[in-house]
């Protein structure tokens, strides 16, 4: 059943884009109310006029193009073009249908145009592209979650500082982070909060992909429609790892200089009666002729001669020093520590490679204290070494000086067993030492730590089991 329909062209009146019917030539022949609502213009003063007037000069000739193309291939386009109305520039989503007519003249060619106008929504797309190359360009690490909890975005940022890529991340719950240091409670507060349309403001401590902590500051906000609705979640994180290491090392330092003021009192309280002790042996070993007696008395005598070393280094740790700085060549410490330590019987089979920059500058040091330092870590180094079953590997010790900017970096490499990373905070404690008793007082690093600190330097040691350890110390040129 065919069924034709004959309506005015009052009918687009009732639509919300603008419908315009122009001649060949471009002449305005009709259209509806929205062009007048849109485009501000007076009623009927459009109608012949020049449709291509409305167009922003720059977009005329593609316009013209697509009309041509439409009349040779008979068929309808859709492209997009700007009008410019009182200086006013409109985005537009057109469409051109051409279609015939009959006449006395014979057969016109006309089209029925449909104009949308997408401003807002371009400002929007723009606005959307700005937030996304924001987003993918910033250095902190950015998420989008949806009401389900899965992760719809993410932004490099995240990527790198999560350790999982892309695809491994979309569609999951972040709970694939979660380092179990937080409470049910703790999230659950977190969750009822976004869910609640509010922002959520807090510290977490998650865990990247190869299980390493992961500090971060985290911000997240509801994404809310244009009714108010949650539709999900925007969360951008702060690392906060750099932090929680400054925290650290100020801890480990107020530690540090804790210990130093009850060591001074220790060594001023035991000094005393170790004097008498000592000055009592002395005395017997002369008085007496007894082979036993002195046996015994020598004995006691090296154990106070070593409680005698211990405290003159905690009182070296604790009190200023009262020697003076002078310009020292660090090099030439090196050299001489090294020097010193290849004498020991358990350094004949350790090769010493040096690698020293020649061109670093004197530095404002006491020199004997900083090859105290050097010592003291080649001696651990030697004894590490010493320590590894398999004598046939290669036993060697690299030392390493450079600059760095306006520091000198000093590094001591060996070939030892290593150390168990979580004894690696220990190493600069007080009497803490991974030698057998009697081997060593666990102080040596201690004393070491405290000078690098009065050169205002740092020192950090780095280790793996069975590979080695290294010790790197930095000094500032101009302290």
């Amino acid at each position: 059943m065919n069924i034709s329909y004959k309506f005015d062209f009052n009918l687009f009146d009732s639509f919300q884009d603008m419908c315009f019917v122009i001649s060949e030539k471009g002449e305005i022949l009709v259209l509806n109310k929205a062009v007048y609502n849109t485009l501000k213009f007076t009623p009927g003063n459009l109608v012949g006029q020049n449709f291509f007037d409305l167009i922003e000069p720059s977009f005329i000739a593609k316009a013209q193009q697509v009309m041509n193309f439409c009349v040779k291939e008979n068929r309808s386009e859709n492209f997009y073009t700007k009008f410019n109305s009182g200086g006013k520039v409109f985005d537009i989503n057109m469409s051109i249908i051409p279609y015939n007519f009959s006449s006395k003249a014979g057969n016109q060619k006309e089209f029925f145009i449909l104009a949308k106008d997408i401003t807002d929504l371009r400002l929007k797309e723009i606005e959307l592209m700005r937030f996304y190359y924001v987003a993918q360009n910033t250095v902190n690490p950015v998420q989008i979650v949806d009401l389900q909890g899965k992760m719809v975005y993410v932004n490099p940022a995240f990527v790198q500082a999560s350790g999982y890529s892309k695809e491994e991340l979309i569609g999951k719950n972040p709970n694939i982070f979660s380092s179990g240091k937080h409470s049910k409670k703790f999230w659950q507060k977190m969750w009822n909060t976004i869910n609640s349309g509010k922002v959520w403001f807090g510290e977490v401590e998650n865990q990247k992909k190869n299980g390493e902590a992961f500090y971060t500051q985290i911000l997240i906000s509801p994404i809310l429609d244009n009714e108010g609705k949650v539709t999900g979640f925007f969360g951008i994180h702060r690392d906060l790892s750099e932090k929680k290491l400054l925290e650290k090392q100020l801890i480990h330092t107020q530690k540090m200089e804790s210990i130093g003021t009850l060591a001074a009192g220790v060594a001023h309280e035991v000094g005393n009666p170790l004097a008498s002790i000592s000055a009592l042996v002395q005395v017997v070993q002369r008085s007496t002729t007894d082979d036993f007696a002195k046996e015994k008395l020598e004995l006691i005598k090296k154990q106070v001669t070593r409680i005698s070393k211990i405290i003159r280094d905690l009182v070296d740790f604790s009190r200023p020093s009262n020697y003076e700085l002078q310009l020292t060549d660090i090099n030439q410490n090196i050299v001489e520590a090294v020097e010193i330590i290849k004498v020991g019987a358990k350094a004949k089979d350790i090769i010493f490679d040096l690698d020293l920059n020649k061109k670093i500058p004197l530095l404002p040091l006491i020199s004997d204290q900083i090859q105290q330092i050097f010592v003291n870590i080649l001696l651990n180094a030697v004894d590490a070494i010493a320590e590894v079953e398999n004598s046939n590997s290669r036993n060697k010790i690299s030392v390493k000086s450079d600059t760095n900017d306006d520091n000198v970096i000093i590094s001591f490499s060996d070939s030892g067993t290593g150390i168990p990373e979580e004894n690696l905070a220990k190493v600069f404690e007080p009497f803490y030492t991974t030698k057998k008793e009697g081997k060593g007082t666990g102080l040596g690093l201690w004393v070491s730590y405290g000078i690098v600190k009065s050169f205002q330097g740092d020192i950090k040691v780095t280790s793996s089991l069975k590979k080695g350890t290294t010790f790197t110390i930095t000094l500032p040129i101009q302290p």
